[in-house]
């Protein structure tokens, strides 16, 4: 899933319980997961050096003038995720506000968790990593982009609605 989706999804999540962020901020990460096991578009991340013994585990960001445009590409896509869970979910109150904040980013944390442990390694992440590759869908509609992106848009949809 794109940054979006996952942001707007989070927040939706979050607001069920805006008394307590912290609740909404958990709720959220494991929303990441979940929406992670459904087939999906991404779109690709240039400096993501493909390895080359096929282990997804051993993949590494390079640094490059690529990761400034794969910067720009998801912090485009994380801000219009976090505008539209705002606009949707316009806080009334500070409880409000800290449920969308919590929702939001409990969301996209673990894909930026993947991005610091492609980039540096830590080894206390390389569990997360690997329960994240191994939940992640082994189909995705990235040769599909119309269809992928459609179901996305869709799925965001039928969460709010369901959820507001």
């Amino acid at each position: 899933m794109v940054l979006s989706t996952h942001a707007v999804i989070g927040a939706a999540i979050a607001q069920v319980v805006p008394a307590n962020p912290a609740l909404g901020f958990g709720l959220a990460i494991i929303s990441h997961f979940i929406l992670d096991m459904i087939p999906h578009w991404d779109y690709p991340l240039s400096s993501l050096e493909k390895p080359t013994d096929g282990n997804k585990l051993n993949q590494r960001f390079k640094l490059s003038p690529a990761l400034v445009a794969d910067f720009m590409k998801t912090g485009a896509d994380l801000l219009i995720g976090s505008i539209l869970a705002l606009v949707i979910f316009y806080p009334v109150n500070k409880a409000a506000a800290w449920a969308l904040l919590a929702g939001v980013t409990g969301a996209v944390l673990p894909d930026f968790l993947q991005f610091v442990f492609y980039r540096y390694r830590p080894f206390w992440l390389k569990p997360l990593q690997r329960f994240h590759l191994w939940i992640h869908a082994q189909d995705d509609l990235n040769d599909r982009p119309i269809l992928g992106i459609s179901l996305q848009l869709l799925l965001v949809l039928v969460v709010v609605f369901v959820l507001r």
